[in-house]
């Protein structure tokens, strides 16, 4: 069956709550995730063929986690085994990763170590039609990037669809480059391209009239998004579709839409809004996943962008770093945020 492969590292994220009561009760509750592994369990539940590659060393938890991912059913047989740690990072529930306060314990994890030359392609990618991996892989170090480039020559070389969230995290970008010298090498290999107005500006420099700073009508960031999305296929001619999202705080929760510019057209979702979430994690990658999902059902524009907005939207409500939300309940989601 033709396979989703997603390509990223897999971390686990300890949850501290804001107030310290984890000392005292000597409990701290953790998530298996990471933006692609988020991606990679969202399209398994949705019954798409879904493989993971990451690096894991050989130990117990590695062995429990894989586990845990089998029982997702994830094709795991891609995982390369090496190095020492697990990645790890720290940040309270509800709390979005562009916060100030994660904390990344990622350095010389068993991911971060990989380097060229070490990595079968031609196994990993056997039985692959889709390549999925975000922005925050090539963010961890030269090798990492490196790596990361290796791996979209070599699924390009095989004809292989391949996409990328450019998932900005300012506090990894720590070893000397700028987004902007490394992406656009990785986003000319790219079929589809995801992210936001304000991503493409940082990592694609793609420019922003200096308005868009001050303002919040949402007809201006759609006619911005328009034009973002044709300056990327302009300068990235294998890229076929480009997707945006906007998410904003209202009051203790999101004002969020999004859009898809495919074949010289803009699909606009329907607007959400909710006063409270529980869980800004992963909302993202499940937008990935929904788009993922539309693609390779051949649904149309509208289609494939509604379910993956609605997908994310409804992860929004569910406390961990992957959706467990079915096909089922997240066109119920829809069907329920209809006008």
């Amino acid at each position: 069956m033709d396979k989703v492969l997603s390509f990223g590292e897999l971390l686990l994220r300890i949850c501290p709550d804001g107030d310290g009561e984890w000392l005292a009760e000597n409990k701290l509750p953790f998530y298996a995730g990471g933006a692609e592994l988020n991606v990679a369990t969202a399209l398994a539940l949705w019954d798409i063929p879904s493989a993971y590659f990451t690096a894991l060393p050989e130990n117990f938890m590695s062995e429990q986690i894989i586990g845990y991912m089998d029982g997702c059913n994830i094709d795991t047989s891609k995982i390369h085994h090496g190095g020492d740690r697990i990645g790890l990072y720290y940040l309270p529930k509800g709390k979005d990763l562009k916060n100030a306060g994660v904390i990344y314990d990622r350095a010389n994890s068993a991911f971060a170590m990989l380097q060229t030359g070490t990595i079968d392609w031609d196994k990993v990618l056997d039985g692959i039609t889709w390549f999925h991996f975000s922005a925050i892989c090539p963010a961890l170090n030269q090798a990492a990037a490196d790596v990361c480039l290796e791996a979209v020559k070599a699924a390009s070389t095989k004809g292989i669809t391949i996409s990328i969230d450019l998932n900005y995290r300012a506090k990894l970008w720590q070893y000397g480059k700028q987004p902007s010298e490394i992406i656009p090498q990785l986003a000319q290999y790219c079929d589809l391209i995801m992210g936001n107005i304000w991503a493409a500006e940082k990592m694609l420099s793609i420019s922003l009239p200096e308005f868009i700073h001050e303002t919040s009508d949402k007809n201006v960031y759609l006619e911005q998004a328009k034009a973002t999305s044709q300056e990327i296929i302009k300068h990235y001619p294998k890229c076929k579709s480009v997707a945006n999202t906007f998410r904003f705080d209202y009051k203790q929760g999101i004002k969020y839409y999004t859009t898809l510019y495919t074949d010289n057209e803009l699909t606009v979702s329907k607007e959400y809004t909710s006063e409270k979430i529980l869980d800004k994690v992963g909302s993202g990658d499940c937008f990935m996943a929904g788009l993922i999902y539309g693609f390779y059902h051949k649904n149309n524009s509208s289609e494939t962008l509604n379910f993956a907005t609605a997908a994310a939207f409804n992860k929004l409500f569910i406390p961990s770093d992957c959706t467990t939300a079915t096909v089922v309940q997240v066109n119920q989601t829809l069907a329920e945020n209809e006008d």
